[in-house]
């Protein structure tokens, strides 16, 4: 049987302060799912990603990766794997062009020549930027940047995508593009995001992260329609919105 994109067992961890951040939490995700994790600001939410490349170690359970442990002797293979996009694109651009931030990973890893060309043009591509390679990342907009971003880890061709508040600070145009491009991807997607009509939107399957550990794990469109479950855990649709309406279109 193929492993999942990633397996958590058990996963507890404290901060040296004391702060117990996870109780125990239990994920599975197969190839290829998109999933959103939704929680209050405290939940354990950045704890968790953070665990899945090894940034964070050193509490309870096991976390793998198509099968890889995470562990220090894996953890060069494991950060190719796990791509993470952080909210604030430019915490990942900062080489004079988009074709020198995007080849800049592989380059690292030991791609040259032709193979290396080939890949930051499919990256490039994938997420509509291929024309913008020239151009210095500053004069970009916000959205184009977080595109680029995004390409700076598909260029390591990973096997999970893990997306940090994705929709933050888009215009309604650029946040759009950015779904297209998400929903064209051929990758396992971990969204972690507070946009719940952006999570129903692009991930069928959400988990509630709420206390450090998940209190729910189903359908987003089920999850988002329980009143009772949301109020329980701060989470709170915008006025009006339905989340009935995209399951049923």
């Amino acid at each position: 049987m193929t492993a999942p994109s990633l397996s958590v067992e058990g996963l507890a961890f404290s901060y040296p302060d004391g702060h117990q951040a996870l109780f125990g939490v239990d994920l599975r995700v197969e190839r290829g799912e998109r999933v959103a994790v939704l929680g209050p600001n405290g939940a354990g939410k950045t704890t968790l990603v953070l665990h899945l490349n090894g940034l964070l170690a050193g509490g309870v359970g096991s976390v793998a990766v198509a099968g890889l442990a995470v562990e220090p002797a894996n953890y060069p293979e494991i950060r190719r794997r796990v791509g993470l996009v952080f909210q604030d694109p430019d915490d990942q651009l900062f080489m004079p062009t988009v074709r020198d931030d995007v080849a800049f990973g592989p380059a690292n890893a030991g791609v040259v020549g032709e193979e290396l060309d080939r890949r930051v043009h499919a990256a490039l591509e994938s997420v509509g930027m291929a024309e913008f390679a020239d151009r210095p990342p500053h004069h970009l907009s916000f959205g184009q940047r977080r595109r680029v971003a995004l390409a700076t880890v598909l260029v390591m061709e990973p096997e999970i995508l893990v997306l940090d508040e994705p929709s933050s600070n888009l215009d309604p145009a650029s946040r759009r593009e950015l779904a297209d491009v998400i929903r064209s991807l051929d990758v396992t997607v971990l969204m972690v995001t507070h946009d719940l009509p952006y999570a129903l939107e692009l991930c069928p399957r959400a988990v509630i992260l709420s206390g450090g550990i998940i209190v729910a794990d189903g359908p987003t469109a089920r999850l988002l329609g329980d009143a009772d479950l949301m109020a329980a855990h701060r989470l709170e649709l915008p006025f009006g919105f339905d989340p009935g309406a995209l399951a049923r279109s």
